[in-house]
């Protein structure tokens, strides 16, 4: 700001703007007073909000172009404007229209989330506690539970021969990318692969399945956890923990001859985790607005059974 030939700070003179912004969004202090009198902790109405704060009058002089200048600052301080989806759902909160946006599927890293306005609804997706269960069971005896929508009425029960998909000591062949099995006797074996790699889930089964596999166990990343997936598998298989593959690797490296098989358990209701936070939903805060919390809730939206078109094919 000028004022004349000169160039006017934009500092409080008279303690009038600090004072008001403190009574605005100042923070907790304890053992505050005026001269002894008052005694206690001040706080603004709002402590944690963040107040964006431009300088517009000189001694008696507000004018209305230095106003709307600092309106116009202050707008294009935060980016709301660059962003389509927060424009239009500006205009429909005008209209008393709930606008209801996803968070995003770039989870789980921080700051990966879309649609932050503060006037939007901020939707996370979650888990139901409806499960379709595919249980790994190992020659150990021990079960672990996956999910997979493909379930194989027939599949036997028997334990079967049960390998690493890195076994040949190529650590990208563990993601069961087209032609990593070819040089593995995988035949009439389950085989545990690894979730990533930028290859489809089920394309990692198509290649166990070109490869000869029985079946697949599929194990999470360790940045998924337990968030699993129930896909349309192209053979029997189950989708797993991080935790899960884990303990699976430790039994295969435990025995010369580990064995496994996948036990199809159908649908269960009541699944005491959930509702949990799916791993690809994306995370806060945003750097834009980091002040505002988002997402501002979490909704179902892992293996949500739902119309698709007749001429796709389902995923």
């Amino acid at each position: 700001m000028t004022e004349g030939m000169g160039v006017e700070p934009p500092i409080d003179e008279d303690g009038h703007g600090t004072h008001t912004a403190s009574t605005a969004a100042g923070r907790f202090v304890n053992y505050a007073d005026v001269l002894g009198n008052a005694k206690g902790t001040a706080v603004g109405m709002a402590p944690l909000a963040h107040l964006a704060i431009y300088k517009v009058c000189f001694g008696e002089d507000c004018g209305d172009s230095n106003i709307l200048a600092a309106l116009d600052t202050a707008i294009e301080d935060v980016p709301f404007f660059q962003d389509n989806i927060a424009i239009g759902g500006f205009a429909a909160m005008q209209k008393g229209i709930v606008f209801s946006c996803s968070a995003g599927n770039s989870g789980p890293s921080n700051t990966t989330l879309s649609n932050e306005a503060p006037w939007l609804l901020t939707v996370g997706a979650s888990t139901i506690d409806r499960k379709i269960v595919a249980t790994a069971k190992l020659g150990n005896g021990e079960e672990l539970d996956g999910e997979s929508v493909f379930q194989p009425y027939d599949f036997p029960s028997m334990q079967l021969p049960l390998v690493y998909a890195s076994m040949n000591g190529k650590p990208e062949s563990a993601l069961c990318g087209e032609g990593s099995l070819k040089d593995i006797d995988v035949k009439s074996k389950v085989v545990l692969c690894e979730r990533g790699g930028g290859i489809a889930r089920i394309a990692k089964g198509q290649e166990v399945k070109n490869a000869g596999g029985a079946a697949m166990i599929l194990m999470n990343e360790e940045a998924d956890g337990f968030s699993v997936e129930a896909d349309v598998h192209v053979l029997p298989a189950t989708h797993v923990s991080y935790a899960a593959g884990l303990k699976i690797k430790a039994y295969i490296n435990s025995t010369a001859a580990p064995t496994a098989t996948i036990l199809f358990r159908g649908t269960i209701i009541g699944d005491p985790s959930s509702p949990f936070v799916a791993s690809f939903s994306s995370r806060g805060p945003r750097l834009a607005s980091p002040g505002i919390l988002k997402p501002d809730i979490i909704g179902p939206g892992v293996n949500i059974l739902a119309a698709w078109h007749s001429m796709a094919i389902p995923s």
